[in-house]
């Protein structure tokens, strides 16, 4: 198995780039958070993903070890394959995807062109387990469906507060408190972040 590429970045398209690694030139797909990773300069070090079929041998390329973590818990669920694993971590950050996973948040994954509300669910169904043990997330309560607690987030994370922290303290509100306003539960998160 391949597990990192270091060597001069030959060639950088949104979708791959080309690495020379001892005179061979490797062609390896990335996700436009890789992409958006990559500094401009001639060395390059990428940890990859070998994917193995019949008829080819093909390598993706991340800009840090989470993101592949994340690349291959994706494909290992039924009905994602690599492209689509690709299509998600170009659409969102790879820690949007875990805390979404982890939070039952169906609307997020479904966000991503190509994923249906179904596959999202098999996502979320056959991945918030794991998600939750490897990253020693506590479980998040979420109430189905307030648009109010999402309006109030990205607020908070427009103010520059971290989402996964934000989260918790938005969670607690809206739990003993779910008929607020966007205003109040932004006041009462402000207080307590």
């Amino acid at each position: 198995m391949i597990t990192q590429i270091k060597g001069r970045l030959v060639e950088k398209n949104p979708t791959d780039v080309v690495i020379e690694c001892n005179g061979v030139g490797y062609e390896i797909h990335i996700s436009l958070n890789t992409y958006s990773k990559i500094p401009s300069n001639e060395n390059l070090l990428l940890y990859t993903h070998l994917q193995v079929k019949e008829d080819s041998h093909t390598l993706y390329g991340f800009a840090d070890k989470a993101e592949r973590e994340i690349f291959r818990l994706l494909i290992s669920v039924s009905g994602i394959g690599a492209s689509i694993a690709r299509t998600m971590l170009s659409s969102l950050e790879p820690i949007q995807i875990r805390d979404a996973i982890a939070s039952s948040d169906v609307a997020t994954i479904q966000s991503v062109k190509g994923i249906g509300a179904k596959t999202a669910q098999r996502v979320i169904i056959d991945l918030k387990d794991k998600i939750l043990k490897i990253y020693d997330i506590d479980e998040v309560f979420t109430p189905q469906g307030n648009t109010n607690k999402d309006e109030a987030l990205s607020a908070l994370e427009v103010l520059g507060f971290a989402r996964k922290q934000a989260e918790k303290v938005v969670d607690k509100i809206v739990k003993t408190e779910p008929d607020l306003s966007v205003e109040n539960i932004i006041k009462n998160a402000l207080k307590n972040l």
